[in-house]
């Protein structure tokens, strides 16, 4: 069995969360890490998406993508890509954005 690759984000309240890394796209030249939050609610099928970006002290960070288009760029190509590995829906709604 495979084991899961987790990382543990704050949320705007400062609360813990920790999400399963789906993947890393690469998009125009930029780094994307494709997250699920593991809850104990199996139901919820949301994935983020967060630019892997570098701070000041050349460590790694991971930043909410705010713009729209860039947003929708990333969550086309991630579907591209993973079409033949997972059933995917046009529902929207299958991604959000995470509120840090």
């Amino acid at each position: 069995m495979d084991e899961l690759e987790t990382i543990t984000l704050l949320d705007e309240n400062g609360e813990e969360a920790v999400f399963e890394v789906l993947g890393v796209i690469n998009v125009e030249d930029n780094d994307y890490a494709i997250l699920i939050p593991i809850s104990e609610d199996e139901d919820e099928e949301q994935a983020y998406i967060f630019r892997i970006d570098t701070d000041e002290n050349g460590e790694e960070v991971l930043s909410e993508v705010e713009d729209d288009e860039e947003f929708e760029m990333v969550k086309d190509a991630w579907e591209t890509l993973c079409v033949d590995e997972f059933e995917l829906d046009d529902d929207e709604d299958d991604f959000d954005e995470y509120d840090e």
